[in-house]
């Protein structure tokens, strides 16, 4: 497989932030193993926290595989870029996966801490709900730590419902209907 973009319609987009910065929001390809790898490893303790649920240094020989080659039809991995050629770094990335049996997507962000609050996870999650609702997606969830209050707000402006969560006291799953605007 080529190291375009995996099988997807989804064209890159080019996104100006708010300190003036730009990135490249894009879907990942095979040959971004080494700069998402990068990208987990410059988390801080917290940022890993928030995203993982534990103080993740590094993914897996599996996870970085299953990352970077999302299965098409059910997943989709989105990456911001800044910088070109060599220079390139991913700075966040956001997915979702298809739930089995159902029209559910659940979804995951994570923005390397330098370059948070400057909309990037807005940017990355309204790229990711225009590709769910278009693939047929009904509604997407994610489970977020009841103390990451930035992420809890964030989903509440994006028009996503917060709940408690089968996952205990600690955790809270935020839900939109995809078939309605927010």
């Amino acid at each position: 497989m080529s190291s375009e973009a995996l099988e997807t319609d989804i064209a890159p987009v080019d996104v100006r932030l708010r300190d003036g910065r730009h990135v490249t929001l894009r879907a990942i390809r095979e040959d971004d193993k080494d700069k998402l790898q990068d990208a987990i490893r410059s988390l801080s303790v917290q940022s890993s926290y928030y995203r993982f649920f534990s103080p993740m240094r590094e993914l897996s020989a599996k996870l970085l595989e299953r990352a970077t080659r999302p299965e098409a039809e059910r997943e989709l991995q989105l990456v911001a870029v800044s910088g070109e050629g060599t220079q390139a770094k991913i700075v966040g990335g956001a997915r979702y996966a298809a739930v089995g049996g159902t029209r559910d997507c659940e979804f995951a962000v994570a923005i390397v801490d330098a370059w948070h609050g400057l909309g990037l996870a807005r940017a990355l999650l309204d790229m990711l709900i225009e590709s769910a609702r278009a693939r047929g997606f009904e509604r997407m969830e994610g489970y977020v730590l009841a103390t990451n209050m930035r992420m809890l707000a964030l989903a509440r402006r994006l028009g996503f419902a917060e709940m408690a969560s089968s996952e205990g006291p600690t955790v809270r799953t935020v839900r939109r209907d995809l078939r309605v605007a927010p």
